[in-house]
């Protein structure tokens, strides 16, 4: 059963409940229906009810029982504390969400309300896909953001989104049309929508978990009071100029996340507003056919994104996959991140050094954000540390170009990272490095992460604390030798505390002798205490108290003081990433021989030399031939060229490759990366639409042609003058005439109603003609020789239509039989004659009635072994025939 079917649970009321399984009961009613409830026990969280039968069957644990509740046993399993968060991580891939119910009072305290008195426990927080921040829940180079969608009542319609693990908080306009894109651009893990719109159109498909919301969640004078009180403003016109539905998505968001806190504030910057057609459009199927963020399969690997990726650090990798996966369509954004690339491209020394430095630098932005919600520990306080002090060193280096030779973006850079005249952050990071272990623990309560010498207080406590154990050793060698027993030992545990412990026929003699009081008798040992051992236990244990007392009050003031500093660390880090991005592009541009695009206001598209960076990439790995570069060149309505451009050629030489190439290009280009060709220049397209490949949705009852004219449809219907169109083999999964029909429409529609730049690869080479006719239509082909009964695929691409589309050779290749390649030639040859594809075929014999053909004659060697008798043969014989059949094959 999936979670949303968990909603509508029910759990046993409270009557008759024990106190520990009340306390369950009203936690369980606290927290959301449709969330686990995680019950601390110890060292354990435990499950009850049907949350232990749903966990229990995700996780593949024992479901037990644990006493009983109205007559019933009470179903029960549990995970370990200390690795629940590997537990967590599979509940939550199960589209789980779980909310912790943890001990909020000290065990010794509630025993002094009574032996059977129940610690206290609250719901601390509410774990869903949207809300990690823990590393091993997340991936380190993806973000993991989640969205609210709203509608208004006018149909207006606005997406909030936000990264709560580093503290991104946006919103941007949306409507109906591009609802579907603009959520493959933002990629949430989770969705927060009207409990009555699960059925939005744009949600259809989408691999993120939809979570439903009362309507009153999305009032957007409640929104707005809670942006307000928030961020301590008095109006939102300081973030942008945000609309109404907007206002309501990030209000909604935002209640949501503190929900998802038990009420504690939600740690993100300040709302940015992302303004309508700032990036370009790319709707989840063209997303999904170019493979830009990940491949057909789901994987990174084989994505353009992870063929461009040298970035070193894991918010590099994150902050170049928002800029490949939300292209740029503002051309000063776009040529400002080009000039740092092109500034780290010419500069390999300066380029190295800086790549050295991020790589230490780590992930700051997740640790601040774990420190602000009290989820960081001493690590998070070091990382940080570090990160600063490498961003400083890197604004130095930076700082060496001559003035007005650094590039806006580097300048912002170094600007951001100067620690100078940031005096409070320069002792903050001062104060970490001096007052932090070398290698400090996960967890302030471990303890052992402040160094000696920062706290007088802090050091005398802990030579107290050391001090009384070594008094301990030596009171052990004082019993064994006053006792003459050897092997006593002074040992520990939670719940004797310090003993002392001899063996079962030394026990007797211990018993009633002085200093020695009994304790414990055992079947191989006998325990005893001493007044002694109770005092250095009581000061030991005071000073290890006290010592980490020192430490946690420590940890809370370091803190504060990020907290206090907050947003200057948080643009370091944004700066930091920045950095990573830049010098990843320079570096793979360096890696594969890209060069800067030429960036125009008319929509042209014009390519010398382009190259197929995944394709090439992967030729290169493997070694074999380098990839064949070629040119297109597509002008936008009124210039010279074409603007729309028939591709033809034989199967498997490569049309498919040349259409992707050249839409990646512009993909790049826009991401305001460095592009894979000798030479580009491209005007901006606010759309890029792919309708290449064929595949079925029959879970929502589509053929593979009805998905094909979905596709086309929306491009048709969506597709302006600027935008950016690959189109491969419309028409082709129905009757002949039928497919060449719709194919014709759709390239006159693009020509004369969208004018946009379009590419067309096609086997209707009726439709070539179409360039004779349209005056910005053209021809382009993949060319393909034969030689000595081959067929070579030339990949390169030329002027002009394809005189052949060798089908039948490449089916030659799959391997089909002989008697159907025969079959197909000679109908191919009649409709060639006829030179019409409603040619007259009934003169032509039916395939099942072609004589089959003449068995072959048996060769002279098959004769001779047909006439051996095997079994008479003798050894000597049966070498002779050896040498007769190799005689008789024309070997020696």
């Amino acid at each position: 059963m999936s979670a949303e079917d968990l909603k509508d649970r029910r759990f046993p009321t409270q009557d008759g409940a024990s106190p520990m399984m009340a306390q369950f009961l009203t936690l369980r009613e606290e927290a959301p229906r449709d969330a686990l409830l995680f019950y601390r026990m110890g060292d354990f969280y435990e499950l009850f009810f049907d949350d232990a039968a749903r966990a229990a069957a995700a996780l593949d644990i024992a479901l037990t029982k644990r006493g009983e509740h109205q007559g019933e046993p009470i179903p029960m399993c549990g995970v370990p504390a200390a690795t629940a968060e590997a537990y967590l991580a599979r509940l939550i891939r199960a589209g789980f969400k779980v909310a912790i119910g943890e001990q909020t009072e000290d065990p010794r305290e509630a025993k002094k309300r009574g032996s059977k008195s129940v610690v206290e426990r609250q719901i601390v927080r509410v774990v869903t896909p949207g809300t990690l921040t823990e590393d091993t829940l997340l991936e380190a180079r993806s973000a993991n953001r989640i969205a609210a969608l709203c509608v208004t009542a006018a149909g207006d319609h606005a997406l909030a989104w936000a990264e709560v693990s580093t503290g991104e908080f946006a919103a941007a306009p949306s409507t109906p049309a591009t609802l579907a894109a603009d959520l493959a651009a933002i990629d949430p893990v989770e969705i927060l929508v009207e409990d009555t719109r699960y059925g939005e159109a744009g949600l259809l498909g989408s691999r993120a978990r939809i979570t439903g919301l009362a309507k009153a969640k999305y009032d957007r004078a409640s929104g707005e009071r809670r942006l307000k009180s928030r961020f301590g403003v008095q109006t939102l016109d300081a973030f942008g100029d945000f609309t109404g539905a907007e206002v309501s998505a990030l209000g909604a968001l935002l209640d949501y996340l503190e929900l998802a806190q038990a009420g504690s504030p939600a740690r993100l910057a300040p709302p940015k507003r992302q303004a309508a057609q700032s990036v370009m459009a790319i709707d989840p199927a063209t997303r999904a056919s170019l493979e830009i963020e990940r491949t057909l399969q789901g994987h990174r690997k084989g994505s353009l994104l992870d063929a461009v990726d040298r970035t070193v650090t894991a918010p590099g990798a994150r902050l170049l996959a928002a800029r490949i996966g939300r292209p740029s369509t503002e051309r000063a954004e776009i040529e400002a991140r080009l000039d740092a690339v092109a500034a780290l491209h010419g500069d390999r020394a300066q380029r190295e050094t800086i790549r050295s430095r991020l790589k230490a630098a780590g992930d700051p932005e997740r640790a601040l954000t774990r420190l602000l919600l009290g989820r960081g520990g001493p690590r998070d306080l070091a990382a940080l540390a570090c990160a600063l002090r490498e961003g400083e060193a890197l604004a130095a280096e930076l700082s060496q170009r001559p003035t007005g030779l650094l590039p806006s973006r580097l300048a912002d850079a170094a600007a951001a990272l100067d620690l100078t005249p940031r005096q409070e952050l320069a002792k903050l990071v001062a104060d970490l490095e001096t007052a932090l272990s070398e290698e400090p623990g996960l967890m302030a309560r471990d303890g052992g992460f402040i160094a000696p010498g920062w706290d007088g207080a802090l050091d005398e406590a802990r030579a107290l604390r050391d001090e009384s154990r070594k008094v301990i050793a030596g009171l052990q060698a004082r019993y064994a030798e006053a006792t003459g027993i050897s092997s006593l030992k002074v040992k520990h545990n939670n719940v004797l505390g310090y003993f002392v412990e001899v063996n079962a026929k030394h026990g007797e003699t211990l018993i009633g002798t002085e200093p020695f009081i009994h304790r414990q008798t055992m079947a191989n040992a006998v325990r005893f205490s001493t007044t002694e051992l109770a005092e250095i236990e009581a000061r030991i244990a005071g000073a290890a108290e006290r010592a980490l007392g020192l430490e946690l009050e420590h940890f809370e003031r370091f803190r504060g003081r990020v907290e206090t500093e907050a947003e200057a660390i948080r643009t370091a880090a944004q700066a930091l990433a920045s950095l990573d991005v830049a010098a990843g592009l320079a570096e793979w541009a360096e890696d594969c021989g890209a060069t800067r695009p030429v960036l125009r206001d008319t929509p042209v598209f014009r390519i010398e030399g382009g190259r197929h960076p995944v394709v090439e990439a992967a030729l290169k790995k493997a070694g074999d031939s380098p990839f064949t570069p070629n040119g297109c060149r597509l002008d936008g309505a009124g210039a010279e060229g074409p603007r729309l451009t028939f591709v033809t050629g034989p199967n498997m030489a490569g049309k498919s490759t040349y259409l992707r190439q050249n839409a990646l290009i512009l993909v790049l280009a826009q991401a305001g990366s460095f592009v894979p060709a000798a030479k580009a220049e491209i005007g901006l397209a606010d759309r890029l639409y792919s309708r290449v490949g064929a595949a079925d949705d029959l879970a929502r009852g589509r053929s593979t042609f009805m998905a094909e004219m979905i596709e086309a449809a929306a491009i048709l219907n969506q597709a302006t003058a600027h935008s950016f169109v690959i189109l491969d083999e419309i028409g082709r999964g129905t009757a002949t005439f039928d497919g060449l029909s719709i194919a014709w429409a759709t390239a006159e529609h693009l020509h004369a109603v969208n004018q946009c730049r379009a590419l067309f690869a096609t086997h209707y080479h009726e439709l070539t003609r179409l360039a004779d006719d349209l005056d910005a239509a053209g021809n382009v082909s993949l060319k393909a020789r034969e030689w000595k009964g081959e067929l070579v695929f030339l990949h390169t691409v030329a002027p002009g239509a394809a005189d052949r589309s060798y089908g039948i050779e490449v089916a030659r290749r799959a391997g089909y039989p002989p008697a159907a390649l025969d079959r197909a030639k000679t109908i191919l040859e009649r409709l060639e004659a006829d030179n019409h594809p409603s040619a007259r075929l009934d003169d032509l014999p039916l395939f099942t009635a072609m004589p089959a053909p003449a068995p072959a004659k048996p060769s002279a060697v098959e004769e001779r072994l047909n006439a051996i008798d095997a079994d008479s043969l003798t050894p000597r014989e049966a070498l002779d025939v050896i040498y007769a059949l190799k005689a008789l094959s024309g070997k020696t």
